[in-house]
This record gives structure tokens, C-alpha cells and sequence, in this order.
């Protein structure tokens, strides 16, 4: 939540006063919801959450015909000290969050050395799928409106993406040349950690 906090703290300061429609759509423009985890059913919730915390304040609401009322919103002093102190604790610290695979990976024995290797390379065709979709992204036509340092945020998520690919890659072959090694990394399971040998 602290991502998704800190994101609209930080559009409604740099585009109020604003909609929450158009927080939502900026957000989506960025991909926020792939790589800061910014779902876009929990922005309006966001927005009401900062506005009671006194984070954020309604400036106005005004309906237009039968579509839904829009809020228009800004930020308060509070909010902006708020979002000084998430944005130096993004900028200043390194904060991993839980990763599922990682879990998974340290079962890898639980798996059969054909599934294990195929699930790598599953994987890695899946993250370089992402990075080429957002490889054409920067380079589409809207693109070209969004400040530069979104380009800079895609190519970071390519390049990490990369990396992994090789790992994912490099790892799968390492399993599918074990040979007799995987049976006795299987035997291992649930045995001291030192009696397991990778190659």
C-alpha cells in the first residue's frame, strides 16, 4: 500500500487540482499496475483513505450529465510531508518484498528435473515477453508525451528482466546436465542443507 500511497500522493500534488479519473488513467499509463503493484480498483479507494487522514483534500464534485459525480482533489500540507518521507524512503532504501517464486524455488527438489528446467524456461519466455512489450511501448506515439523518466523506469524493468532471463536460462541447464546429482539432491530433501551440492 505504501507504493500505491506515495504514487497518488505524488500525482495529486503534481496535477491538482484533479480528478480521481484522471489519477487513475495516469497511474494506468505508466503500467503502475505491473511494476508498483497499483491496483486499479484500490485508487478511488486511496484517494478516500488519504482525503480521511487528512492527506488530501475534495476540492469539488461536479456531475455531468448521467455519468458518475468526479472529486476534484488536492493535496495538504500533511500530505506533501507524507509524501516526502515515502518518496526519500523509496529513493534511500532498499525494501524487497516477499517473492513467490523464491518460495517455490527453495523446493526446487519437490519438482522432477524435467519440470523444474521447463518451468525456468517457461519463465524466462514470460519475462521477455513483458520486456518486449515494454520495449514497444516506448517506442508508441503516446509515448512521447509521458516525461522521460518513465522511459527510464521501462528500461530498468528490461534490463532486471534481462538478467533474469539468464539466470532462468543458465539455471535450467544446469538441471538438465545434473545427471545422477539431481537424485541425490532429491534424497537430500529435508536433510541438513550442507549434505545438498549444486554443481
Amino acid at each position: 500500500m505504501s507504493a500505491t500511497r506515495m504514487m497518488i500522493l505524488g500525482l495529486v500534488q503534481w496535477l491538482e487540482p484533479v480528478h480521481g479519473y484522471d489519477v487513475r488513467r495516469e497511474l494506468l499509463s505508466w503500467s503502475a499496475d505491473k511494476w508498483a503493484n497499483v491496483q486499479p480498483g484500490s485508487i478511488y479507494h486511496g484517494l478516500r483513505k488519504l482525503t480521511d487522514e487528512g492527506l488530501l483534500r475534495e476540492v469539488a464534485t461536479e456531475q455531468v450529465g448521467a455519468r458518475p459525480a468526479r472529486t476534484t482533489y488536492e493535496i495538504t500540507d500533511k500530505g506533501r510531508a507524507e509524501f516526502q518521507s515515502l518518496l526519500r524512503n523509496g529513493w534511500w532504501n532498499l525494501t524487497p518484498g516477499p517473492d513467490p517464486f523464491m518460495a517455490a524455488f527453495s523446493f526446487l527438489p519437490a519438482l522432477s528435473r524435467e519440470e523444474s528446467a521447463a518451468a525456468l524456461r517457461n519463465r524466462a519466455n514470460q519475462l521477455r515477453a513483458g520486456a518486449q512489450q515494454l520495449e514497444s511501448a516506448m517506442t508508441a506515439d503516446w509515448a512521447d508525451d509521458k516525461p522521460a523518466f518513465v522511459a527510464w523506469m521501462w528500461e530498468r524493468n528490461i534490463a532486471m528482466a534481462e538478467a533474469e532471463i539468464a539466470w532462468c536460462e543458465r539455471t535450467a541447464k544446469r538441471i538438465e546436465t545434473m545427471g545422477d546429482s539431481w537424485q541425490t539432491l532429491n534424497e537430500a530433501r529435508g536433510a541438513d542443507s550442507s549434505v545438498i551440492k549444486f554443481d
